[in-house]
C-alpha cells in the first residue's frame, strides 16, 4: 500500500511495554476526547524510540498541549490488520510484525506504523523498498 506523509503531534518514549502504556495514557490525558481523532504508534528510525501520535487537525496547538510536532513518512508499506479486544489485542502485535518482516523487503530508513483504526482494530505497517 502507498501512504502519504502524515503530519502528527507526538510524545516520544522508550520502545518498552510499560513506557508505551504510560505514554498513551499521557497522550489521552493531554488530548481529552479521543472521538474523531486518528492515532498512530510509530517506532524505529531515526532513533529507535516509540512515538505515540495523533494526526494534526487545524485547531491543534502543540505548544499549548506539550506535544512535539513531526510527520510520519509516506511511501510503500506492507500491512496487516490485528483485531480483538484490548488489552489482549496488544499482545498479538509483536508476532504479526515478525510475520510481516519475514516477507517484506524492509526499508530500514523509515519507521514501522501502528494505525489505531478503532479500539479493537489496529493496522500494522512495515515500510518496504519501492520496486
Amino acid at each position: 500500500m502507498e501512504r502519504q506523509e502524515t503530519p502528527v503531534l507526538f510524545l516520544s518514549t522508550a520502545d518498552e511495554p510499560d513506557a508505551i502504556t504510560e505514554a498513551w495514557a499521557r497522550l489521552e490525558e493531554i488530548v481529552g476526547s479521543l472521538q474523531g481523532r486518528k492515532f498512530f504508534g510509530v517506532f524505529g528510525p531515526p532513533d529507535g524510540a516509540y512515538r505515540v501520535c495523533l494526526q494534526v487537525r487545524g485547531d491543534d496547538d502543540a505548544a499549548l498541549s506539550g506535544l512535539q510536532s513531526g510527520s510520519i513518512p509516506g511511501g510503500h508499506y506492507l500491512s496487516t490488520t490485528v483485531q480483538g479486544e484490548p488489552p489482549e489485542i496488544y499482545s498479538h502485535i509483536p508476532t504479526r510484525y515478525a510475520e510481516l518482516n519475514q516477507v517484506a523487503d524492509h526499508d530500514t530508513t523509515r519507521p514501522s506504523i501502528e494505525f489505531y483504526r478503532r479500539r479493537d482494530e489496529i493496522d500494522l505497517l512495515v515500510p518496504v523498498k519501492a520496486r
